[in-house]
């Protein structure tokens, strides 16, 4: 654990700073290297994702299919949405940002166990590894939810999926419980949680579900893979199993999940629509506490995932009417950053436009969501391609698009180096444009009652499909420019101060790259983190600024 010194003192690492490339780069015990760590580690299975994904579209462009075999098509969806949900949103938007951003927001030198925090990273990759290594031994086949009792019936490589993805959830555990106790005990003097930034708070309201909900996950990944190896009988109705019992287990954690890789991207969003906008968030405290509301509620909803699996109507109702109330702070949180920006002065940014493409396409996910929260409709569309168009929106059109702009708005911060506006402009178009052409017309498919999860289909259907697929191809074309823009950016960027967008709060107070030990005096706060109506408090030189007290948000 870190030693956080006196007030005003020099403070020191139980561990020193380490000299040697190993155990500087690779075993870091630095918050920060280990954040640069899971964000790399993550796009690497971005990559590997997407191109899953884009073998998929390149199936369907056939209504008879012939690219690739039934069996081979069920084991790359599978693997495609396990790999997009565990290993590139939940990582990323917590062990990645929540590493190397939420210390230093809060004033704070490390997190509060660090050798627990190179633990948890290095389960990460592993899992990776195990998931992707089940191709050598027949990959799961029932999609990223492996409903039994398909999942009983798949090859080894269905248990090799279970302990893979139980993996990720210890990681996630352990992170969740270090970023609870980091917030809790480590916050600088005066920076009360109402004095926290958003982004903060959608780590403090992530971590209990990182801890909680994975649990579920955990004993029904334990079921499974014991029904599989051992013949335990948890899910077989054969053998006096249940096989809703495995729904109700993964969707009690699969819904928080959602939230999970959204609530920190509603803290970058908070963040850039801020900087961007020059005007403190409407509604801090509501924001704030949205957060938490929406944390709690996750709980409480998990079976609207659940209306076509015979479940009595008399427990549709009651989860039915809690999804509609759950939209409601999601609702404030939308209205507040649409009222920050009002009157703003805006600076489009590469950030703030996928900031503002968040609130569009996440927005429209949402609506959609409430449409299937009605029991009837969702019984018409759930098993069609209505569904995957409902989760893309939400997870790529709000987690993706809060990546991208998370990455734009601290690259400076992380590397020292700006990267190219005019390349993270059309990255944006393009990535925009392709995304609407490839699930937009997803909406259309499923109330015309095309069915998901299919490697042929009825060629009424070839037409949209071809023309989804080719506007997939530019999405792909678009990231490809975002990979490009952040190789050249690193060695050949644009060099940059401390704070170049001018923002508020604790990160942009310190020299970029941060150094080892954040703050060699841990700083003092005495206002809100997005207070434009004074002038830059600030009076250090950059090179002094850890060396002296930082009075933030003096004024």
């Amino acid at each position: 654990m870190s030693v956080i010194a006196e007030h005003g003192g020099i403070a020191e690492h139980i561990h020193p700073e380490p000299q040697g490339f190993i155990r500087k780069y690779i075993f870091s015990l630095d918050h920060k290297i280990i954040g640069i760590q899971y964000l790399i580690t993550g796009m690497v299975f971005l990559v590997l994702g997407g191109l899953l994904a884009e073998l998929i579209r390149i199936q369907l462009m056939n209504a008879n299919g012939g690219f690739l075999t039934p069996d081979v098509y069920d084991e790359v969806y599978s693997i495609h949405g396990s790999t997009m949900v565990w290993l590139v949103g939940i990582p990323i938007l917590t062990g990645g940002f929540g590493n190397v951003i939420m210390p230093v927001q809060i004033g704070a030198r490390d997190v509060a166990f660090p050798w627990l925090n190179m633990i948890s990273f290095w389960l990460f990759p592993i899992a990776g590894l195990m998931l992707f290594s089940s191709f050598l031994m027949g990959a799961p086949v029932a999609g990223w939810t492996e409903y039994p009792p398909m999942s009983l019936q798949g090859a080894a490589g269905t248990s090799m999926w279970c302990a893979a993805i139980f993996l990720v959830g210890i990681s996630s555990t352990l992170t969740g419980m270090n970023f609870l106790v980091t917030i809790l005990k480590m916050r600088a003097p005066g920076m009360t949680f109402t004095r926290m930034p958003l982004f903060c708070w959608g780590q403090f309201a992530t971590a209990p579900l990182l801890m909680i909900a994975t649990t579920a996950l955990a004993a029904a990944l334990a079921a499974l893979f014991m029904e599989r190896q051992f013949g335990v009988p948890f899910y077989d109705p054969t053998r006096g199993g249940s096989p809703v019992m495995w729904q109700h287990m993964f969707w009690f954690y699969s819904h928080p999940a959602v939230y999970i890789m959204i609530l920190p991207a509603f803290g970058i969003i908070s963040e850039v629509i801020s900087v961007f906008s020059r005007k403190p968030i409407f509604g801090y405290r509501l924001i704030a506490f949205s957060s938490a509301a929406i944390a709690l509620a996750g709980f409480m909803v998990w079976a609207h995932h659940m209306f076509t699996s015979g479940i009595a109507p008399y427990m549709q109702l009651p989860f039915m009417i809690l999804t509609f109330v759950i939209a409601v702070p999601t609702g404030v949180k939308i209205f507040s950053w649409m009222a920050t920006m009002w009157g703003g002065k805006i600076h489009l940014t590469s950030a703030m436009l996928f900031t503002i493409g968040f609130l569009i396409l996440f927005t429209f996910g949402g609506i959609s969501g409430v449409f299937l929260a009605a029991i009837p409709f969702d019984l018409h569309v759930h098993g069609t391609y209505f569904i995957p168009a409902h989760i893309h929106y939400v997870l790529v059109g709000g987690s993706v698009m809060g990546i991208f702009a998370g990455i734009y708005y601290w690259f400076p911060k992380i590397t020292g180096r700006q990267m190219s506006e005019f390349w993270g402009r059309v990255h944006f178009v393009l990535f925009v444009i392709g995304f609407t052409g490839t699930f937009l017309p997803m909406h259309w498919l499923g109330a015309m009652g095309m069915p998901r999860r299919v490697a042929t289909y009825d060629p009424q259907f070839q037409t949209i499909n071809d023309v989804m697929s080719i506007f997939s191809f530019v999405m792909t074309f678009a990231i490809l420019i975002f990979f490009i823009n952040v190789i050249f950016s690193i060695r050949n960027g644009k060099k940059v101060g401390h704070n170049p967008w001018g923002a508020r709060t604790l990160e942009w107070q310190i020299p970029s790259p941060m150094p080892y030990y954040n703050f060699k005096h841990i700083p003092s706060v005495y206002g809100l983190p997005y207070d434009f109506t004074e002038p830059l408090p600030y009076a250090h030189l950059e090179e002094e600024l850890t060396d002296s007290p930082v009075p933030v948000g003096a004024h």
